[in-house]
């Protein structure tokens, strides 16, 4: 037991050594053991079983695991690169699993990641089975990226390796918020500290609600302090003190010790900022839920900051154009390298298809859309043509069928091939593929021309493919591939960071196979006795700071 609360607390190994914790476990069992060695043996036996339950799960999942790499760094100059798994299982059930947590010497290097990346396919036996890559921004420059497709499209022949996605999407949404609050910096500063003034001595408090109940303000918002590490109380913080603004534009006059000012002026741009936080906020909220979301979700999410952020840009208020653009042309990056992935995804929704991603590009681009449409129509085909060619049969080539009972002698000199009951390889080859193309196109287009399912918001789309896997042999497993697709490299209780998440001084001080066993032992073992549920902790893998 003393290994397992190691594990899932997040405690050092060195506690089982410490005086007053010993005696106080040897009141409950004289034969404690109080060596760091014993339990890191017992440590790695834990490891090494759940390690084994995971590889006969992943040994029978019928699709390809897609992955996400996140860096975390450490007081030492090296870096940690957590890899985590998304697949689904023979039963249509969506799996997210820590695979890896990878000791990088040498981070600046660029093949540092490919080689990590490598490590983990051979460690689970995934060499020719990898579907897509979500990186962070941050440790993933161009060249980085070159290697990392390099390595995709040598593991996965699906579309060349083209399938990585260059940025978290949870990461891209923290940077907007931050590029936001700082463009307004000063008037957020001054909002912090009225919130402080408020909210550090019960005095201020009892008169700020004296005069809010004089003024008959109705808001009901509890002014909180934020927290700089998370940009979601800033945010909230500014909402609840925008609501309380007329409070705060007469506090001085009730309470001459006061001295703030914030002008109606200043109040109209902290709503202003508030609107834009809003819109990044919510879609992060969705990121941050604890019931996984599948990929088709985030077209219409990524989209709709997009139009958003475009409109504003070019808005005729001076302000609002001056505070979004910025903001406008870093999001545009992100949609550009994702859109058609995103995309994809969506049309694996039955309540989308592709009717949704046409008007969803004409709202954007009006006239300008049929180009992005048909990137999208074509990169679709594309895929499912992969997907139908790996689902044919080995052709049938003449040794084959001499070695079934068809004798060479029945061939007459000068005869060819092509005569008799007997076809040439190329010829079986071409009746095969002309028997299966036309399921082929009529499996796609039966799909996309079929009417669309209901707007219901709560609709199990793995649910529905299962259910339509006998009608969609080849569609489905396209499906069930692009539906685990992650847009988000970070955990669900780290969306909000504003700070990538560091090693503590104890953990990177463990031998790497160590560290390994103890994050990786943490996320498994909270499988062990239950089903494996869509439901993801937010709590796991919390990491001290």
């Amino acid at each position: 037991m003393i290994a397992k609360m190691v594990i899932q607390h997040d405690y050092p190994l060195q506690i089982v050594e410490d005086a007053g914790f010993a005696k106080f476990a040897r009141t409950l069992q004289p034969n404690f053991i109080s060596s760091v060695d014993a339990v890191e043996k017992l440590v790695m036996n834990i490891y090494s079983r759940c390690k084994q339950n995971l590889l006969n799960l992943l040994g029978e999942i019928p699709g390809r695991p897609s992955l996400t790499l996140d860096m975390r760094t450490s007081d030492r100059s090296v870096g940690y690169l957590f890899i985590t798994g998304y697949f689904i299982d023979h039963h249509w059930k969506f799996h997210r699993r820590l695979l890896n947590v990878i000791t990088v010497p040498h981070p600046d290097l660029e093949y540092s990641f490919s080689h990590a990346v490598s490590t983990c396919l051979t460690d689970w036996c995934f060499e020719s089975k990898l579907f897509t890559l979500t990186v962070d921004e941050s440790i993933a420059n161009e060249a980085v990226r070159g290697n990392l497709r390099s390595l995709l499209s040598i593991k996965n022949l699906i579309l060349d390796g083209q399938l990585i996605i260059g940025r978290c999407f949870a990461r891209v949404l923290s940077q907007l918020a931050q590029d936001a609050l700082e463009s307004m910096a000063q008037i957020v500063e001054k909002v912090r500290q009225s919130v402080k003034y408020v909210k550090t001595e019960d005095v201020h408090e009892k008169k700020f609600f004296e005069l809010k109940k004089q003024l008959q303000v109705p808001s009901a918002k509890e002014l909180a302090i934020d927290d700089y590490a998370k940009w979601n109380t800033t945010y909230q913080m500014l909402m609840a003190a925008s609501e309380l603004k007329e409070v705060f534009y007469c506090l001085d006059t009730s309470d001459p010790d006061y001295k703030v000012t914030i002008s109606m002026d200043e109040w109209k741009q902290v709503e202003v900022l508030c609107k834009y936080l809003k819109v990044f906020h919510d879609s992060a909220i969705i990121l941050a839920a604890p019931v996984y979301r599948m990929s088709s979700t985030f077209f219409r999410e990524v989209w709709m900051i997009q139009r958003e952020l475009m409109r504003s840009a070019s808005s005729d208020d001076h302000f609002i154009s001056t505070f979004t653009k910025p903001l406008s042309e870093k999001f545009d990056k992100y949609w550009k390298d994702c859109n058609l992935v995103l995309a994809v995804a969506a049309v694996m929704d039955p309540r989308f298809k592709m009717k949704y991603v046409v008007f969803s590009f004409e709202k954007i681009y009006n006239d300008g859309a049929d180009s992005w449409i048909k990137t999208v129509d074509d990169g679709l085909h594309e895929l499912f043509l992969d997907y139908f060619v790996q689902s044919l049969p080995p052709p049938v080539f003449v040794e084959d069928a001499f070695e079934n009972g068809i004798k060479p002698e029945a061939y007459q000199e000068g005869e060819s091939l092509l005569n008799g009951d007997c076809f040439s390889d190329f010829d079986v080859y071409v009746n095969d593929f002309s028997k299966s193309h036309h399921d082929m196109k009529s499996e796609l287009d039966e799909y996309l021309e079929e009417t669309l399912l209901p707007q219901v918001q709560e609709f199990d789309v793995l649910g529905w493919w299962e259910m339509n896997k006998v009608k969609y042999p080849i569609l489905s497993k396209m499906a069930s591939d692009i539906l685990c697709i992650p847009v988000s490299t970070v955990l669900p209780d780290s969306i909000f960071d504003t700070v990538k998440r560091h090693i503590d001084r104890f953990r990177s001080s463990l031998k790497p196979s160590t560290l390994q066993a103890l994050f990786c032992a943490k996320d498994w073992m909270q499988f062990e006795s239950s089903e494996l549920p869509l439901k993801i902790p937010i709590g796991n893998l919390k990491i001290e700071h």
